[in-house]
């Protein structure tokens, strides 16, 4: 009996294109059954196609006429966030559970590390962005042991890497990812920066996080930064820290006032140097940016997919 639980991809792009690979090559709990598209010439389409997996470029409605979408039980929508906000009122209606991985925010962020078991039970759960994914479990590391009034992450990805879905996303990006910081990450303030870095030969990813937190205590945030980092490479290998965490200490007498606290702020600034290298199954290796949100989301899957076997037994 075939208990892996049936997938669909929306999205023919490298992102939606490295889902499918994923999905094939290391998921023991998910089948990829049909990828979806709306360029009938897109490289990820032909790629399915070869691999005899069942393709359409009539997007989603095309998907709903298919007889397989019945038995479907979770669609990962790698579009646009203007896109997903038409397809996560469709698909709820369907009953399908939306893996997200635009910045629409529609349903709950998850980050798979710090939040995921809480919401196993949502219809439709946003995988924030790649660099949400990257510095959110930092940052919840960090709060997890001290107050954190602030917290800032500047994700620097290379040009060549942020695809056309990508650079429409910019705005929805910084929000998304700066929300996402105060909501599950645990600072009071959040703020993100994107950087795209058109240097040749490109660089993986490197994400800087800049956390303000009320504490004297370093090597209790060291630890629970350490504890962070195992969790994630878990599922994203090529996730690991640049050098070790910098502290610098800003007195009482030397605060610092950040917009949107109403407070002068000091304490201990600790600063956290990533990288993110990709697993290269469709994407380059550097594409670090793509490759922590589609192994975000198949992780997403996995769970969701084994707390329904579950029930069912």
């Amino acid at each position: 009996m075939n208990s892996k639980a049936k997938v669909a991809v929306i999205g023919s792009g490298n992102i939606g294109t490295d889902l499918m690979f994923k999905i094939l090559r290391k998921s023991d709990s998910l089948e990829m059954a049909v990828l979806v598209g709306v360029d009938p010439a897109s490289d990820g389409l032909a790629r399915a196609r070869r691999l005899g997996i069942a393709a359409t470029a009539g997007g989603l409605s095309s998907l709903r006429s298919m007889e397989i979408y019945r038995d479907i039980s979770i669609i990962f929508d790698a579009t646009s966030a203007s896109a997903h906000l038409v397809h996560a009122k469709v698909l709820e209606n369907d009953g399908k559970i939306a893996i997200d991985l635009t910045p629409a925010a529609v349903g709950p962020f998850v980050v798979p590390s710090v939040n995921l078991d809480e919401n196993l039970k949502s219809l439709n759960v946003n995988m924030v962005t790649c660099g949400g994914q990257a510095t959110i479990p930092v940052i919840a590391a960090v709060s997890r042991v001290a107050p954190l009034p602030y917290a800032e992450i500047v994700a620097s990805i290379s040009s060549r890497s942020a695809g056309p879905g990508t650079r429409a996303n910019i705005d929805e990006f910084t929000e998304t990812t700066a929300r996402a910081i105060e909501s599950v990450g645990g600072a009071t303030k959040g703020k993100a920066v994107i950087v795209l870095n058109p240097a040749e030969p490109p660089m993986i990813m490197r994400d800087t996080v800049y956390c303000l937190v009320r504490t004297e205590d370093r090597d209790a945030i060291r630890t629970s930064i350490e504890s962070a980092i195992s969790s994630v490479q878990a599922y994203v290998p090529g996730y690991r820290l640049k050098q070790d965490v910098q502290f610098e200490r800003i007195p009482s007498d030397a605060s610092v006032r950040i917009p949107g606290l109403d407070y002068p702020v000091s304490g201990l600034k600790v600063t956290v140097f990533l990288e993110v290298e990709g697993a290269a199954h469709y994407l380059p290796a550097y594409a670090g940016n793509l490759d922590i949100m589609t192994s975000a989301a198949v992780r997403t899957g996995e769970h969701i997919s084994q707390m329904a076997v579950g029930e069912i037994a």
